[in-house]
């Protein structure tokens, strides 16, 4: 390049042209030339480079290659080879001029920093969108994973030009960060915090994207939208968008409902309270009405005599309806939900059915249906649970109980 410079100045200057303007003119027409030359071979390898890409992606079945077409991934591809010659020629312009041939140089470094970020980051949007399209990653935080390499690789590159334009060493740059390592993790502290939460996260298995998941802290209640580096995101069941910090998922407790999903059933755990007082033991004209129950018929008769027989073989005096053994109101009914529940058509057999009592309350006795419903959706779920307790709630005064309810609306005593 140096000789071609030159011969060009001779010309000139054999034309009458001063020296200095010969070499200004020389330099400057050989370095349009270049740019133009350098600009066709770009355009033309696009073009290459694009078309072979394109015939490529319509032969393939992947659809890896569509992708990268569309995040002009060829077009990255492509500019490496301007850029070998940008770096190689234009320079040499400058043999004469040391100060113009080291801006020149670190100006072209700092376009390359440039160009490779932009090509990285088209390569990893590629990347990030084809992962998603495959059913093992898609429930999987892929946009963590890309937005860490972004991270790396913009920081890479803000390191790479602050060591150009310094004109220090590239290592000795990244081995004087130590000096400053305690203000670089306070910068980025969040980043840090999601990145290892992000893999807590993904190496457990304690949130996919599409779980239902419940953080009443931050206000969220519905399904799993998008996991990123530093945030969760969480469509709620009104439509709105909750944003959860990733690492909240790993300090603070959450729900996460897809272990119901999976199962063969969700669970109904639900209570109704009766009033104590109406709590009795049944004499024999209760057990005669109830006994006319079809759903417990058999079990009214067949429990009544075996209580009968074991107050005869003990020589219970029931003069007194307390003595001995006694089928209770609260008890048959009791079974008698039971007994439905295992019949209701909504339930899963194969899973765990219980009526029980629980602790009693100043509200009054808690009579707790625990069940599983075979349909998980929400909409037929709070159908099936509002079936039941409909029956149970009417069914109530069939066994002489009363439903306990606020001290500030009173229950008839009729």
């Amino acid at each position: 390049m140096e000789h071609i410079i030159d011969l060009i100045v001779q010309l000139l200057t054999s034309w009458g042209l001063s020296e200095n303007i010969a070499s200004f003119l020389s330099i400057s027409g050989l370095f349009i030339l270049l740019t133009i030359l350098i600009y066709i071979v770009d355009v033309v390898l696009k073009k290459i480079i694009r078309a072979t890409f394109t015939k490529i992606a319509n032969k393939s079945k992947t659809d890896f290659d569509d992708i990268m077409l569309e995040n002009r991934v060829p077009g990255s591809i492509a500019q490496i080879v301007p850029y070998i010659l940008t770096y190689n020629l234009i320079p040499s312009l400058f043999n004469g001029f040391e100060n113009g041939k080291e801006f020149c140089e670190k100006t072209i470094l700092l376009v390359g920093i440039g160009l490779t970020i932009w090509g990285v980051r088209n390569v990893l949007n590629s990347l990030k969108i084809y992962f998603k399209t495959l059913s093992f990653l898609k429930d999987k935080p892929v946009d963590s994973y890309i937005q860490v390499f972004m991270i790396f690789v913009w920081m890479t590159g803000i390191f790479g030009t602050v060591a150009i334009i310094t004109g220090i060493s590239f290592f000795k740059f990244i081995a004087g960060l130590g000096t400053v390592s305690a203000i670089i993790i306070l910068v980025f502290r969040d980043t840090i915090l999601g990145f290892v939460a992000s893999i807590q996260v993904s190496i457990n298995d304690m949130v996919r994207i599409g779980d239902w998941i419940t953080l009443e802290k931050f206000g969220a209640d519905g399904d799993v939208i998008e996991i990123n580096l530093a945030t969760v995101k969480v469509q709620n069941f009104d439509n709105t968008i909750t944003t959860i910090p990733t690492y909240a998922l790993i300090s603070d407790s959450f729900k996460n409902w897809r272990g119901m999903d999976e199962s063969n059933g969700r669970r109904i755990k639900r209570s109704l309270n009766i009033r104590m007082e109406s709590v009795k033991n049944l004499s024999q004209d209760d057990i005669l009405k109830m006994s006319k129950i079809q759903l417990i018929s058999d079990y009214i008769l067949q429990r009544s005599q075996d209580i009968k027989t074991y107050n005869e073989n003990h020589t219970i005096d029931k003069s007194l309806l307390i003595n001995g053994r006694n089928l209770t109101n609260i008890g048959v009914f009791r079974k008698y939900m039971e007994t439905f529940i295992e019949q209701h058509s909504a339930i899963n057999k194969d899973m765990m059915i219980m009526v029980r009592q629980l602790q009693p309350t100043a509200q009054g006795l808690p009579i707790e249906i625990y069940a599983f419903s075979s349909d998980k959706r929400w909409k037929n779920y709070e159908f099936i649970i509002a079936d039941i307790f409909d029956h149970m709630i009417a069914s109530v005064n069939d066994f002489d109980l009363k439903i306990a309810e606020s001290p500030l609306f009173p229950a008839s005593k009729k």
